[in-house]
């Protein structure tokens, strides 16, 4: 199997672009654009500025698709509808990019939560809305799992298989650092053959800090070796700096083989 390290920080959207040259000196393979505050690809003109660093680079990109005050699951028929929007045109933009782009899912708002099945079913029809536009577009979107955040939809490795089920066009993003706040590691561990992109970060298992590799309580000797062994493909590592990208490079070395 062979893993390629990218690196990514939503803490930074708003910081000056200069800030990516870090991630290649660090060591990384690959820059995953979180693509939202001064990265949003759906504006041209930053897309454009977005390509001049890239291209002075050997970085390649991914994308995660903005999410902030975004529900693919509100039974507010405006609210739903902006949320299809943005994130379709940012993955449409992202084309130019790269093939891969993950979006966050929905979540029940005290309206919604009288009638889960009603928004599972909503939610369910922004992703066939979706995947038939990834397709169109050659762009491969993967629905990510949440940590331990009440309402959110995909907190379970069960859940999130079973909501892509039978959407053509998208597929799934294991985050693991999510998935220990919700002590379902082994979960996604076991249905690794569902992973089309990984996310990893550390936590002491209660919220979503986004430590550096081996900051928190995470067995990544464990965990390195099972995607090392059952994986292929793109691990974006998911930080605050490049201080701390660099430290979980030194980890994800030593331990992901």
């Amino acid at each position: 199997m062979s893993l390629k390290p990218y690196f990514a920080s939503s803490s930074s959207v708003w910081t000056d672009i200069e800030w990516v040259y870090g991630i290649e000196e660090a060591g990384y393979i690959g820059w995953e654009i979180s693509a939202d505050g001064n990265y949003r690809l759906d504006k041209p003109e930053v897309a454009n500025r977005i390509r001049e660093v890239i291209e002075t680079t050997k970085l390649e990109v991914s994308v995660h698709a903005p999410y902030a005050d975004l529900n693919l699951a509100s039974i507010n028929d405006p609210i739903y509808r902006e949320s299809i929007r943005q994130i379709t045109l940012v993955t449409e933009a992202s084309a130019a990019f790269t093939d891969q782009v993950t979006i966050h899912p929905g979540y029940l708002s005290p309206a919604g939560k009288l009638v889960p099945e009603k928004v599972w079913g909503l939610h369910k029809a922004a992703l066939v809305e979706i995947g038939r536009m990834s397709e169109d577009c050659g762009v491969s979107v993967t629905l990510e799992n949440m940590p331990n955040i009440p309402d959110f939809f995909c907190r379970y490795c069960g859940e999130l298989t079973g909501m892509v089920d039978g959407v053509d066009g998208i597929g799934c993003t294991f985050d693991f650092g999510h998935a220990n706040t919700m002590k379902e590691t082994r979960a996604f561990l076991g249905e690794l053959s569902a992973a089309s992109h990984i996310h990893v970060h550390d936590n002491h298992g209660k919220s979503d800090e986004h430590l550096a590799l081996g900051d928190g309580n995470m067995d990544w000797k464990k965990i390195g070796h099972a995607l090392a062994t059952g994986y292929s493909g793109r691990v974006v590592v998911e930080g605050r700096n490049i201080e701390e990208a660099a430290k979980s490079l030194k980890v994800f070395k030593e331990v992901f083989r």
